[in-house]
């Protein structure tokens, strides 16, 4: 996920009832003085996102992995081995 801008603190990753959450906020813009009384603006992005994926009932906390570095957060979850597909089995018809 692209999140240009966000400090690591300020995204959280959080997992409840199978659904994983990603939520990212930024503070809102303040006027600053500076020594000589001079205001300093500062016009950035302020704002928050959220995005929810549905990953299974079966992963817990600890089987998340997540990295924030130059601006992308990188996710690993496991992927749960598929269900074997049971064999057609045929009946003889006497």
């Amino acid at each position: 996920m692209d999140l240009p801008g966000f400090k690591k603190d300020e995204i959280h990753i959080g997992l409840e009832n199978g659904y994983l959450t990603i939520s990212a906020s930024k503070g809102l813009d303040k006027d600053e003085e500076d020594k000589k009384g001079k205001y300093i603006r500062k016009e950035r992005y302020a704002g928050a996102m959220q995005r929810s994926f549905y990953v299974g009932d079966g992963i817990t906390q600890e089987d998340v992995k997540a990295k924030y570095e130059d601006g992308i957060l990188r996710i690993s979850i496991p992927k749960k081995d598929a269900k074997a597909v049971e064999e057609k089995k045929t009946i003889a018809i006497e």
